[in-house]
């Protein structure tokens, strides 16, 4: 396949290369991209806590806040990772090690909500540790992904 792009005020043409994914990749971007609906339904949650139609405390706000902030981003960073994932090859431990990002993306954020979740809560509860595990997740995930990048390139 061919196109043409304007590039320095010339158009130039250029050859495409179809994105191909793997049936794994394809279903995982799937399920990702399902999941920006929880986190729409996390941005209402937000405005009803920010218009006090939802009694929280000032370190629930701030839980909250950060739980649906991670998401967005975290979901986001996870679909291009399964990208460059593909473009990687990566294989065995390196491709297991790279499905951190994404549970990161479901890991960080119920920590964020989950571990301030009760009645006037000015502390996290025992669930914060799942804020724990998705950074280490996100950690390894991206280590292991920039890693088999940097591999492949050589």
């Amino acid at each position: 396949m061919r196109g043409a792009y304007l590039v320095s005020g010339k158009i130039e043409e250029v050859h495409l290369v179809p994105l191909l994914l793997s049936p794994e990749a394809r279903s995982t971007a799937g399920v990702l991209l399902l999941t920006l609906v929880a986190v729409e339904s996390g941005g209402w949650f937000m405005l009803r806590v920010v218009r006090g139609q939802r009694p929280a405390t000032e370190f629930q706000r701030a839980f909250f806040r950060a739980g649906h902030a991670h998401a967005g981003v975290l979901v986001t960073l996870s679909l291009v990772a399964q990208l460059l994932a593909g473009a990687a090859s990566l294989s065995g431990t390196a491709a297991l090690l790279s499905n951190g990002i994404w549970a990161a993306a479901i890991l960080m954020p119920a920590g964020f909500f989950l571990s301030a979740v009760g009645r006037d809560r000015t502390q996290p509860n025992q669930l914060i540790v799942l804020l724990y595990a998705g950074v280490v997740a996100l950690g390894l995930g991206v280590i292991s992904l920039g890693l088999g990048l940097l591999a492949g390139s050589a």
